[in-house]
């Protein structure tokens, strides 16, 4: 079974999740709007929440949104800090280069997700220590196993 957390909430609606097992519970315009093809917006959701020390939220896209419609966020994942006790809003993008999408007071959103968060003790030291990646970055790996010569 997985934990639970208690979250203060005041909200219109309370989030939910759709299914059993979903990681994300479902955030609702409280706007009506259309954003036309490359606008972006940032929409009310009417929920503030008090999360509990210890604790983030991050709310992110939905899938059948961006799939769709080309509707993501511009700050993917968006991210709820524990002290945090406004309104949650959603800065939404159309990346669709033609077609505008409406969005209707009570439309699904977003989608919040509540979880544990450590605390990092940085400890400043001269070097690092050695691994095998180093300091490659930004495609390092390769984009396809036809490029890296890795077998699946």
């Amino acid at each position: 079974m997985t934990e639970s957390v208690d979250v203060l909430i005041i909200a219109p609606e309370l989030p939910a999740y759709a299914h059993p097992g979903d990681a994300g519970a479902d955030l609702k315009s409280t706007d009506a709007l259309t954003l036309g093809p490359g606008e972006r917006a940032m929409v009310g959701t009417g929920v503030s929440i008090a999360l509990p020390d210890g604790y983030v939220a991050f709310v992110v896209p939905r899938s059948g949104l961006a799939s769709k419609h080309g509707i993501t966020i511009v700050n993917a994942p968006g991210t709820v800090d524990a002290g945090y006790r406004g309104e949650i809003k959603v800065t939404l993008l159309n990346t669709d280069q033609s077609a505008p999408y409406t969005i209707e007071p009570g439309d699904r959103i977003a989608q919040m997700i509540v979880m544990p968060v450590s605390k990092a003790r940085f400890v400043p030291v001269e070097t690092l220590p050695g691994s095998l990646r180093g300091e490659q970055g930004f495609g390092s790996t390769g984009y396809s196993t036809r490029q890296t010569g890795l077998q699946t």
